[in-house]
């Protein structure tokens, strides 16, 4: 297959009977964003027609600084709600939900990879890992965080709390608590923006290698071309996203 670094926004424009929701992870449709300028005027963020991603699949999302590309991410997992539109996840669109209930599907559904890992200081790296499932209902937690830890390559530093870590180890329990609760979609956002260049492809690696053994569907965004260019689906935000057309266009 050959990889695509411009998408139109006709390769994402699918009649809704031609989907097969068994088989699609990530739907969006129609998706507004738009955030309230101090003036009280109406900033917009995304304006997104159509999206969608096949379970298992993996694709990278490259775009410039401050073209909505975090602001995306967070629709998608629940953590901000669009202005309008549909966000369907595992068949489920979020937008219907409950703060409650888009908690609870994000806990279970959807694991999240942040630029800045997010661990909690006070805890351990094998807590953090625990704490990560916390609201999945996993059984036997705390040996499923062990042996992730151990796949990422942290056995050795289970009890270790971040400010004890490197940077790049604390990225690996990062991406070792996003898989902990056998999530279907992962969403990872620039997970090598703050590693050092010697571990940026472990960690990219690491990622895509155990999405693919799980069958996890997988949007990275990413803002480097040479990372972004190792998947087969490579999606430009500013295709897709009608706001970043029409800013490029004034």
């Amino acid at each position: 297959m050959c990889k695509t670094l411009s998408l139109g926004i006709a390769n994402f424009v699918l009649e809704p009977a031609a989907l097969n929701r068994q088989a699609t992870m990530l739907y969006l449709q129609d998706v507004k964003k738009s955030y309230t300028e101090p003036d009280g005027s109406a900033l917009p963020i995304l304006d997104i027609p159509k999206f969608h991603l096949a379970v298992g699949e993996q694709a990278a999302m490259l775009g410039r600084s401050g073209c909505g590309k975090t602001t995306l991410l967070h629709v998608i997992a629940g953590i901000s709600r669009p202005d309008s539109g549909v966000v369907r996840v595992a068949g489920r669109d979020i937008t219907t939900l409950s703060e409650v209930g888009c908690d609870r599907w994000r806990a279970e559904k959807i694991g999240y990879v942040f630029q800045t890992f997010n661990l909690l200081s006070g805890f351990s790296a094998l807590e953090n890992v625990m704490l990560g499932m916390a609201f999945a209902r996993i059984a036997q937690a705390e040996k499923r965080a062990r042996d992730l830890l151990d796949h990422v390559g942290l056995s050795h530093r289970l009890q270790h709390k971040p400010a004890a870590l490197s940077v790049g180890e604390q990225q690996r329990v990062a991406v070792a608590r996003a898989l902990a609760k056998h999530p279907k979609l992962l969403l990872a956002d620039e997970p090598t923006a703050n590693v050092d260049p010697a571990n940026q492809q472990h960690i990219v690696d690491l990622i895509r290698d155990t999405c693919r053994e799980r069958e996890v569907t997988l949007l990275m965004v990413t803002h480097a071309r040479e990372i972004a260019e190792q998947f087969e689906k490579v999606v430009r935000l500013e295709d897709v996203n009608q706001v970043s057309e029409q800013t490029t266009a004034s």
